[in-house]
């Protein structure tokens, strides 16, 4: 049974309109005014009719997310969520995990190539997601064709500033029981430096979607990426180096199964495996150059299987309770060579080949569905081969006053496993196999409210976050790493949206953060009684939308980030960055409507900082000046959900 249509059956209204439903928060979907976290869902066909080409690009928009990059297409790109570390969102793409176990995550390559949403829950899912999702769960659904029998096509291409060029296309179509979309896409770049900066992405994406019968459905998942990022700086921001780059490649694919086994159980297996081959290149620049010579390579790879059934107790109540195995290996090598007094000296780490497995049990009531209060309670007792057993919880509860407003609260905790070179690490770095893992308690409380009669809507939540045992770097100890600092994240997320009846879009979200280290364990970058760094107190964001008659649309957005605290690496002393205003506008207009064997030819042009605004991500990394973008697309067939 496909997932509308068991929301369909678990949500029986007779007089109340469904709302729009929600996945990611729940793993079943449920109405959005019967969640209790704070979600924001992002529409791919928005995405795409704006020129947002990356998942990085979308979530700078979004409410508590902070997004930084070290300067250019495809570099290191990272995600702070409500004010927590750069490794406490957990990211999926059709329920796979793309973190690194128990580590980061980097944007610079994740496009948004083939996607129907994305959902981002803001707040710990550990109870359903397990380690990493902390402070919120990032998820990307990919399309799947619709099934009228006709295939849609489309084919894109532009260029633009730096160099910047992309083509791409998709083939979407299938019947009542079999849906599919294929798709292919290359973006390269120049980039920001003068000398060895270019870029280059591709990407494939396939998806599979079946309905043999009413009772069972299934979808297969393949994306590969392929990144190459040639940078000439060191991690202070300097350019040492005209022949140094990263390659980062590798598949993520799912399988999901659902199968209806009576009028109230539905029972699904997914099964999930992402691979990612990363590697660092920096050979001598020229003959006779003596400088460092470095060549490194990380082989990841996460296998997990996940059994899960969700049993309608009564009308408005769903139980699921589900078990999950994960598997997780890395395999790291690294070749080192440097130059002193007249001779090479080998500074090579030690191999190294670790594999670690975790196995779980969770469940979560939920109940109220359709009711005007809602909640629900979960938990999850995970048991990790290093660690040992951890268990964790979530509640919440959402009371729907009138058609107008509703009240939510929510609470849980989260935590993270510590990452393979944190335990496993030998030589120069010695890691601690007897870490535990980073925790955090969190609460939030929110209300929202649309004046009547008006399409005007507001929302407005409070959060506290408490982090514990987080792993630091200590050089005076042996092992290095510890499980020593505390920190803490609070603020206020504000969103107001508004329509009108000629169809022009307003929307503005602002965000409050205030975060404070209560330990810093030692770590230069944990300072006792400081702000976390690269979190900003106050970030905007403002963008209005106003269609072109039915053929078009034109948007103008303006993004506010304010001051916050980093580390000058060159220096390495602390700092603050200024403020920055981005100021970005697109539009897409159809100027011919094919019929027949005639497609459809549609425009687009973006720019991005407009305004020039010279402001710093991190600090002495430049950033993207005044940034234009020229595309077309062309599609053909009975059009689809782009």
């Amino acid at each position: 049974m496909s997932p509308v249509l068991l929301v369909l059956a678990l949500a029986v209204q007779d007089t109340v309109v469904l709302k729009p439903v929600v996945v990611t928060a729940n793993r079943v979907p449920t109405p959005s005014d019967a969640v209790t976290a704070a979600v924001t869902v992002i529409s791919g066909a928005s995405l795409r009719e704006r020129g947002i080409r990356t998942v990085a690009e979308a979530l700078r928009e979004t409410l508590g997310a902070a997004v930084v990059e070290t300067g250019g297409p495809g570099s290191q790109t990272s995600l702070f969520l409500r004010g927590g570390e750069s490794d406490y969102a957990k990211v999926l793409l059709d329920g796979v995990p793309l973190n690194q176990p128990g580590g980061a995550y980097s944007f610079a390559h994740l496009t948004t190539d083939d996607v129907d949403r994305i959902e981002i829950v803001r707040g710990p899912a550990s109870v359903l997601y397990g380690s990493d999702a902390v402070a919120g769960v990032i998820q990307i659904f990919t399309r799947t064709g619709v099934g009228r029998g006709v295939a849609h096509v489309e084919a894109e291409a532009g260029a633009g500033s730096y160099g910047a060029s992309r083509v791409g296309g998709t083939i979407t179509g299938g019947t009542a029981r079999f849906a599919y979309s294929l798709g292919a896409s290359r973006f390269a770049s120049d980039g920001l430096f003068p000398v060895n900066s270019g870029y280059r992405n591709n990407v494939v994406t396939a998806r599979l979607h079946v309905t043999p019968d009413t009772h069972t459905d299934a979808a297969v998942t393949v994306r590969r990426g392929d990144g190459v990022f040639h940078y000439p700086t060191d991690g202070a921001g300097r350019i040492v180096d005209a022949n140094q780059f990263a390659t980062d490649r590798g598949p993520a694919v799912a399988v999901d199964v659902g199968r209806r086994v009576s009028g109230r159980v539905e029972a699904r297996i997914q099964l999930a495996t992402a691979e990612t081959d990363s590697r660092v290149d920096d050979d001598p620049d020229a003959a006779g150059d003596t400088t460092l010579i470095f060549h490194s390579r990380d082989r990841v790879r996460r296998r997990g299987a996940e059994l899960r059934a969700n049993w309608q107790a009564a009308p408005a109540v769903v139980i699921t309770a589900g078990v999950a195995l994960e598997d997780a290996k890395l395999r790291h090598t690294d070749a080192c060579q440097f130059y002193s007094g007249g001779s090479f000296f080998d500074c090579s780490g030690d191999p190294m080949n670790r594999t670690r497995s975790t196995h779980a049990v969770f469940v979560q009531w939920l109940g109220g569905i359709g009711r005007p209060l809602s909640a629900n309670v979960g938990a999850r007792l995970e048991d990790n081969q290093q660690f040992g057993s951890f268990a964790t919880w979530r509640a919440g509860g959402a009371w729907r006053l009138d058609d107008a407003t509703r009240l939510r609260v929510a609470a849980g905790t989260g935590f993270k496993e510590p990452t393979f070179f944190e335990a496993y690490s030998t030589g120069f770095v010695s890691g601690n196999p007897n870490l535990r893992p980073e925790r955090s308690f969190s609460w939030e409380g929110g209300i929202e409210h649309t004046v009547p009669g008006t399409t005007l809507s507001l929302a407005v939540t409070y959060f506290d976050q408490r982090f514990r045992d987080l792993v630091v770097y200590d050089f005076s100890r042996t092992p290095n790493y510890v499980n020593i600092a505390a920190a803490q994240a609070s603020g206020a997320e504000v969103a107001l949206d508004w329509t009108a009846r000629s169809g022009v879009a307003a929307s503005l979200a602002y965000t409050y953060l205030d975060t404070r280290v209560l330990d810093g364990g030692g770590d230069p970058t944990f300072e006792t009684g400081k702000r976390l760094i690269r979190r900003p107190a106050n970030a905007a964001t403002l963008r209005l939308a106003a269609p072109l008659g039915r053929r078009g649309t034109a948007t103008l957005g303006a993004r506010f980030v304010g001051d916050r605290d980093d580390i000058d690496f060159a220096a390495f002393s602390r700092v603050t960055l200024h403020p920055y205003t981005r100021v970005q506008a697109s539009f897409e207009y159809t100027v011919l409507q094919g019929r027949g064997t005639v497609p459809d030819l549609t425009l687009q042009a973006q720019g991005e900082n407009l305004l020039g605004d010279t402001g710093r991500e991190i600090a002495n990394f430049p950033v993207r000046g005044r940034t234009l973008f020229f595309g077309m697309r062309l599609g053909a067939g009975r059009q689809g959900p782009r």
